[in-house]
């Protein structure tokens, strides 16, 4: 139909737009259907329009909505509470939504999370009831012990209200496998994603998606909102990659998920004057009602401080490893990462670890802007370092010649990199992308969906990729085409730097290989200067923390005692 459909959900509105010139979108209907709920999520396949709404009882059944191209009502059918996310799956014959069912703000009504799986093989207009199943998650419900062992979270409600299993997972999002026998949903809240077969119509299988280990080569971050520079920097805490999008795809017969690491907190607050929280996860980690084991970090006070980690939002509700009320782990929310999985088995192929922040850190343009928020104001340079960073959120693959192709949006900083993923294991970066302004709240903000369009569909006949900006109410359109990968791309980074003895104490300190660079203390003042050594003197250093940034790029973090 060389069509776009989008989900106007501040408008309640489902806006079509006339792609058939992609450098002049021109709008052609806005159908108003606030009248069937509230607007999440819409796709289409062969002219049919897939509607997901929540009930204006949010914790009520929600329900799929069938439109024609043009914008005609069909069939409307009920599904589980809060449907997030609508797909088809890829031969047609069934829509599956996301059903999130999130808790009332008081946290006394939790309905179950589900996924709804309509049949639509034999047409649209006959459509009824009996052609929708609903799975759920209750035949988890006495696993909660091995669940968390394995690394989901589960949260149990509240003490006053709890909470069963089948009501603690939330689905976010769904990707469906290219045979369409299998659909793989994520469970963004508790790190998770969820095994659908569609034969049975059963969930089979819960699988924890992992946590970036900051401690770890390439897992650095940069966590703090108060320093002028970047302190790209490895510390004792865990990312929970809590994922938002994923998509399925497959290379030499095996199939694989990717995912957008973006990270979520719970928070339930009864609105008032003043507001009356329920649940509310997020604390920052220098807040002193988060107190921090003594043996398990021996650093404490240092790393409470404000440039230090000390700003960083963490959740309260994990760490707390042997129950006596002091954290002796740590975990912030996001991996700030995409990552790729065998689909299979669950196992982990790749994770892009800080390569995302590096990449806009590194870029001309953008790293003005590096981790800066989406709101219509100038944007603030590392604004959201203490959060959740670049906030990577949507995920799409596409192939161009004989190449395949990861696109990763970024919510907060904006724009899209991608990826060559040849190699699942070994992805390469291809380019980065983003449209916003350096100086004012303008151009394309906080993209949330994207879409691979491959060049037999597209109205050009090169192949294009469009995002969805949710903030600035825009769709950006990209040509696209295909590249030759090479060893070495803009932030892929210069070889490891590390230094020992680290912790120092008053020895000089030895580098993995010789560098020249500066050496920064917290606040990013240049407190030494290196040229072509691998000795540091730290003489005359005040104790406390500095970053050691290379002049090809390695940084390496350095404690003085």
């Amino acid at each position: 139909t060389k069509r776009l459909y989008v989900a106007n959900s501040v408008g309640g509105k489902l806006d079509i737009v006339n792609l058939a010139n992609p450098a002049a979108i021109v709008a052609v209907a806005s159908i108003d259907i606030k009248s069937y709920g509230g607007l999440n999520s819409v796709a289409v396949r062969g002219g049919v329009v897939a509607c997901a709404l929540e009930n204006s009882s949010p914790q009520q059944n929600g329900s799929v909505v069938f439109f024609d191209q043009n914008g005609v009502f069909i069939k409307q059918v009920t599904v589980g509470a809060m449907p997030d996310m609508v797909t088809f799956s890829p031969d047609g014959r069934y829509v599956l939504t996301a059903n999130e069912g999130e808790p009332n703000a008081a946290y006394t009504t939790d309905p179950e999370g589900s996924v709804s799986v309509i049949d639509v093989s034999g047409g649209i207009a006959g459509l009824t009831q009996a052609n929708v199943t609903t799975a759920t998650f209750t035949a988890f419900n006495d696993q909660v012990a091995a669940l968390r062992a394995q690394g989901i979270r589960i949260y149990g409600g509240l003490a006053a209200s709890p909470s069963t299993v089948a009501q603690d997972l939330e689905p976010e999002y769904i990707a469906v496998s290219a045979n369409s026998q299998t659909a793989y949903i994520t469970l963004q809240e508790n790190n998770a994603i969820a095994v659908l077969d569609l034969a049975t119509k059963q969930l089979t299988a819960l699988r924890s998606v992992g946590y970036s280990d900051h401690r770890q080569p390439g897992r650095s971050l940069d966590a703090s909102d108060q320093t002028t520079d970047i302190l790209m920097a490895n510390w004792p805490i865990k990312g929970m990659r809590q994922p938002d999008a994923v998509a399925s795809f497959e290379v030499g017969g095996t199939a694989y998920l990717l995912t957008a690491n973006e990270g979520d907190a719970r928070e339930y607050t009864i609105p008032g004057s003043p507001a009356t929280p329920t649940l509310v996860e997020a604390v920052r980690l220098g807040n002193a009602a988060y107190p921090l084991d003594a043996v398990a970090f021996p650093n404490a006070n240092l790393l409470k401080n404000n440039n230090v980690l000390g700003r960083l939002n963490v959740t309260n509700k994990l760490g707390d490893t042997d129950g006596d009320g002091d954290f002796d782990e740590v975990y912030a929310f996001g991996g700030r990462s995409f990552s790729i999985y065998n689909a299979a088995t669950g196992a982990e192929v790749h994770d892009s670890g800080n390569l995302l922040e590096r990449v806009t850190a590194a870029d001309a343009t953008y790293g003005a802007i590096f981790n800066a928020s989406n709101s219509f104001e100038v944007p603030v340079r590392k604004n959201r370092s203490d959060d959740k960073g670049p906030e990577p959120e949507g995920v799409a693959t596409g192939r161009i010649g004989n190449n395949l192709y990861a696109f990763v949006s970024m919510e907060r900083v904006g724009g899209v990199m991608v990826f060559n993923i040849n190699n699942p294991a070994a992805p390469v970066l291809e380019a980065y992308a983003n449209n916003r302004s350096l100086t004012t709240g303008a151009g394309d903000l906080g993209p949330e969906g994207i879409v691979f369009i491959n060049a037999a569909d597209s109205p050009t006949g090169q192949p294009l990729l469009l995002l969805a900006n949710e903030v600035s109410s825009t769709i950006a359109v990209y040509s696209l085409q295909a590249t030759t990968p090479t060893a070495a791309r803009p932030g892929q980074g210069a070889a490891p730097l590390a230094a020992y003895p680290n912790p120092s104490q008053g020895a000089p300190v030895r580098l993995s290989r010789a560098v020249s660079g500066t050496l920064h203390d917290l606040a990013g003042r240049p407190v030494r200067q290196l040229r072509a050594t691998n000795q540091l003197d730290t003489n005359g250093l005040v104790a406390g923390v500095y970053l050691l940034r290379a002049d090809d790029g390695a940084t390496t973090k350095l404690i003085v005692r």
